[in-house]
């Protein structure tokens, strides 16, 4: 089936010529959330082409890299690893396939069909960050590496997708061992969301935004105790595990 465009004021997408009402629905909630997250982030991403894959294979094969990061992240949270932010291109699921993709738990259809915002969002996020390197390089895989679940909680967090992850949390909590805190690149993509809710609960959403706009050079943890007025480490690790549990006994 042939590809075709489609476009709006600051976005373009490329999808099968059948889905055109999907790729209109898709390119809507972005000008939306363009519009929304502007109020947090100042970066500016320049236009982006969100590429819509009929299937997982389709995904897997323009960006390889996607099936390595599927490995490397927790089965509780893998079912939402549904595309790729670069440059330029948001390569995600097409809307069909997220549906199919979906699990029957409450939240799982939700999640997905925040995907493309959720993609955006991890962009924007990233070329806000005056931290973080920006052209392609070792060091900036290191820092993405390090920082993943600040640079993935925030998007999947301003993105809507943490409210609607509690099922899946507490498959996380139930399946695996205890998680690290900060949370490891295993367990980003599904907790990272949880620091920064605990953040924007305890300080408000536009400290939860400005804190995913620094990487402390003096590392995580360092940023943790400052993002909570210096409080010792381990008190906001205490109430980040509480409200882990809490999460999961909601789900």
């Amino acid at each position: 089936m042939p590809w075709v465009e489609s476009t709006t004021r600051s976005f373009r997408a490329r999808h099968d010529s059948d889905a055109r009402d999907d790729a209109a629905r898709v390119l809507h909630y972005l000008e939306v959330a363009r519009e929304q997250l502007a109020a947090y982030f100042p970066g500016e991403t320049g236009e982006l082409t969100v590429v819509m894959h009929r299937s997982a294979a389709s995904l897997y094969l323009a960006r390889p890299v996607v099936p390595v990061a599927w490995i490397a992240t927790a089965p509780a949270a893998r079912r939402y690893l549904a595309g790729w932010a670069s440059a330029r291109e948001l390569h995600m699921l097409a809307p069909s396939a997220l549906e199919q993709r979906a699990s029957s738990v409450p939240g799982s259809r939700e999640m997905l069909s925040r995907t493309a915002v959720a993609l955006y969002a991890r962009r924007l996020i990233a070329e806000s960050n005056g931290d973080l390197p920006h052209r392609a390089s070792p060091a900036r895989v290191r820092a993405e590496l390090r920082w993943a679940w600040l640079l993935e909680g925030a998007a999947r967090w301003f993105s809507g997708q943490t409210e609607y992850a509690r099922p899946a949390i507490a498959r996380r909590l139930r399946e695996g061992g205890e998680p690290r805190f900060p949370p490891g690149v295993r367990d980003a993509l599904l907790l990272g969301g949880t620091v920064i809710d605990l953040i924007a609960r305890e300080r408000g959403d536009t400290a939860a935004a400005r804190f995913a706009c620094r990487l402390d050079p003096r590392g995580p943890r360092m940023a943790l105790a400052e993002a909570f007025d210096g409080r010792p480490l381990r008190t906001t690790e205490a109430a980040w595990r509480t409200h882990l549990r809490m999460l999961a006994a909601a789900g």
